[in-house]
């Protein structure tokens, strides 16, 4: 009989390309300049990969030092869930991080939910440990959103970054998942999307098929940052009731790294000290859903997050989508 158990993260990991575009850069292809950029966003500079680069390469090298971090090996690993919307292959790429990992014994699978998708993924796992179904599971959020990025719009180009971060999940005795929350409103999705534009073939007669092509990313700034605003102090503040903790219990706020003003203003709304929270934001720009796994993992290799640290972390973005998880670091 499968015994119900819960849930512990044990192991981080992170990766990002050696390229990087600052804002001076930028600053020589639109019209724009640092202090506009860091003004409005908080962002200094981004990495982005070059051609020879995959998402699978990247996303495994998080989750080789994740598994790393965990004391395991790819052996133990019983499923792997590869958070992405920028896969090399979109029938997905989990399976193509299960071969480069050589992480013969896991399932492996892809969720895409844009900015949220760690968040999505982290819950996913672990009701596949809650349920006793598997044991090891390695959680990797990764995008390589200058894909999909067009260079020449000063509006979406100076966000986004690539990037990729993972964590594993391990049953125990102990579950340190202790709320959490999803949303989404399908009726916002035109704030931000990477939508496909369809065009017609003509294959006989009338008959005809979309073969059409995926246009760069739109985005309405303005509307994304309302939503996020209000949203995110909700979702929080729904998941720490869930888990029967107030904003007191709270040792690090952890969210997207999307604008540190809402970072700065989501802070705010809840009355946790700015000090309380975590960002890298200024180094990585806005790497979707490797956002939240990346600082953390930058976090916990500099000793800032440690063992028994109770984190409160949200995601958001397309769909609309948004979520909160609280969690306890490590094992206690």
């Amino acid at each position: 009989m499968i015994q119900p158990t819960g849930v512990a993260l044990i192991g981080s990991g992170s990766a990002s390309p050696d390229s990087i575009i600052t804002n001076h850069h930028l600053a020589e292809m639109v019209d724009t300049d640092d202090e506009w950029i860091k003004t409005r966003t908080g962002i200094a500079q981004r990495h982005v990969a070059g051609p020879e680069l995959g998402l699978r390469h990247l996303a495994a090298q998080a989750g080789e030092r994740a598994i790393a971090a965990a004391n395991l090996t790819s052996e133990d690993i019983d499923l792997i869930i590869l958070a992405t919307s920028s896969p090399d292959d979109l029938f997905g790429s989990a399976a193509q991080v299960q071969a480069e990992l050589g992480a013969s014994r896991a399932a492996a699978f892809d969720i895409t939910a844009a900015c949220s998708g760690f968040i999505v993924g982290l819950i996913t796992a672990s009701q596949f440990i809650r349920t006793g179904v598997y044991k090891n599971i390695l959680l990797v959020g990764a995008d390589l959103l200058s894909r999909w990025t067009d260079w020449e719009d000063r509006r979406t180009c100076i966000l986004f970054g690539d990037g990729a971060g993972a964590v594993v999940l391990q049953a125990s005795e102990t579950d340190n998942l202790l709320g959490f929350d999803l949303h989404s409103d399908g009726s916002m999705n035109g704030c931000l999307t990477l939508g496909y534009e369809p065009e017609g073939q003509t294959l006989y007669g009338e008959t005809q098929v979309s073969k059409g092509q995926y246009n760069p990313i739109n985005m309405n700034g303005r509307e994304v940052y309302r939503f996020a605003v209000k949203r995110v102090p909700q979702v929080i503040g729904q998941a720490l009731a869930k888990a029967g903790l107030t904003v007191d219990d709270i040792d690090w706020l952890l969210l997207h790294q999307a604008n540190q003003r809402i970072i700065d203003a989501a802070a705010d709304r809840l009355k946790i000290p700015r000090e309380k929270t975590l960002s890298n934001l200024a180094q990585y720009g806005n790497t979707s859903a490797a956002s939240i796994p990346l600082a953390l993992d930058e976090a916990v290799r500099a000793g800032k997050v440690k063992p028994g640290d109770t984190i409160a972390a949200s995601g958001f973005g397309a769909g609309l989508t948004w979520g909160s998880a609280i969690f306890r670091w490590g094992h206690r």
